[in-house]
């Protein structure tokens, strides 16, 4: 679980450090047509720029001690609970290394590069993001599937 964390942190990171080096801010270029392209953006706000209007107290409170403090809580839960199933595991471990891998770029410039961009003709259009939201996605994607697949355990009365 913790090279998973690792992982994640360091494939984000190198994937924003490329792209703030190559492609100039709010520069787009086309990887697979108007479908899949990389768009250069700084996103001061929380997911899709939530929150990016927000006072800076409220900013600094909601989108820098608040998700450290939940990072925290669920690292020391991932690591401490030995009753987590697998894919439960590799779920909350991808959650902790996208956020971590968000966190240091709001802790190192205020914002969040994103530049990831789908566009399927409007049956699917996803707004710019980056690698770390893919992990904390694809993590929350996970412990969903895996809550739906866990059945109740029914009791059992010895007579």
């Amino acid at each position: 679980m913790a090279l998973l964390i690792f992982a994640s942190v360091v494939l984000d990171q190198a994937s924003k450090i490329l792209i703030r080096n190559y492609i100039d801010r709010y520069q787009s270029i086309s990887l697979i047509g108007e479908y899949f392209t990389l768009t250069n953006v700084e996103n001061p706000g929380a997911f899709l720029g939530m929150g990016s209007d927000l006072s800076p107290s409220l900013k600094l409170v909601l989108l820098l001690i608040l998700p450290v403090i939940v990072l925290g809580i669920v690292m020391y839960k991932l690591f401490t609970e030995t009753t987590l199933d697998k894919w439960s595991t590799i779920g909350f471990a991808s959650i902790i290394g996208g956020g971590i891998a968000n966190m240091l770029d709001r802790f190192r410039f205020g914002s969040v590069t994103d530049f990831l961009h789908i566009d399927f003709g409007g049956v699917f259009r996803t707004g710019i993001f980056n690698v770390a939201d893919m992990f904390v996605s694809a993590g929350l994607i996970i412990l969903i599937l895996v809550g739906f697949k866990k059945k109740p355990q029914k009791e059992t009365t010895e007579s």
